[in-house]
């Protein structure tokens, strides 16, 4: 997808569920891809960062329309490790750590106005130092234990393909369209 120039191709769709079961997506970006999972970053107290502490099972996909290609992930999600979590934040630009510092993700603000003040404070907070990772702010990785490609083709006879974990080894099977 990135090769062929999809926009925002390391954008994904991650879904958990809350405390009485109703599924939630949202957008979140895909940072990494390895063969622990997938890592993404955000808000510990966020929305999703809470339903993930309840329920760690989730799902994520990507589609890329313009390439006709989709993947879906179902897997539990873990903690990133400090380190890793540091070293992303690090690697941010300053304003992403500002407002990583500012936004209370997920709460009700009064104004956009109530945000700024609190960009604000904490630009005047670490003004001339480096800006240390929050301690509610780090990285979750989404295991990979089903996925599933699927490609367009015409008369909607698409070509689907999961591969499902089961121990250390992969199971594929192709799915009807």
């Amino acid at each position: 997808a990135e090769e062929a120039g999809a926009v925002e191709p390391n954008a994904m769709v991650l879904s958990t569920v809350d405390q009485t079961g109703h599924p939630d997506a949202r957008v979140v970006l895909a940072r990494d891809i390895s063969g622990n999972g997938i890592t993404f970053y955000t808000n510990r107290e966020s929305t999703k960062g809470l339903q993930i502490a309840n329920d760690n099972r989730a799902s994520a996909t990507f589609t890329w329309l313009q390439l006709h290609r989709s993947v879906r992930v179902r897997g539990v999600v873990s903690i990133a490790a400090d380190d890793v979590s540091d070293a992303y934040f690090a690697s941010r630009p300053r304003a992403s750590q500002i407002g990583a510092w500012a936004s209370p993700q997920s709460q009700a603000l009064g104004t956009r106005h109530d945000l700024t003040d609190r960009v604000e404070e904490m630009e005047e907070r670490f003004a001339g130092q480096d800006v240390p990772r929050p301690p509610y702010w780090g990285g979750y990785v989404l295991s990979l234990e089903t996925v599933e490609f699927w490609q367009g083709r015409p008369s909607r006879l698409h070509d689907r393909f999961r591969y499902t974990l089961n121990g250390s080894v992969w199971r594929a099977e192709r799915l009807a369209p």
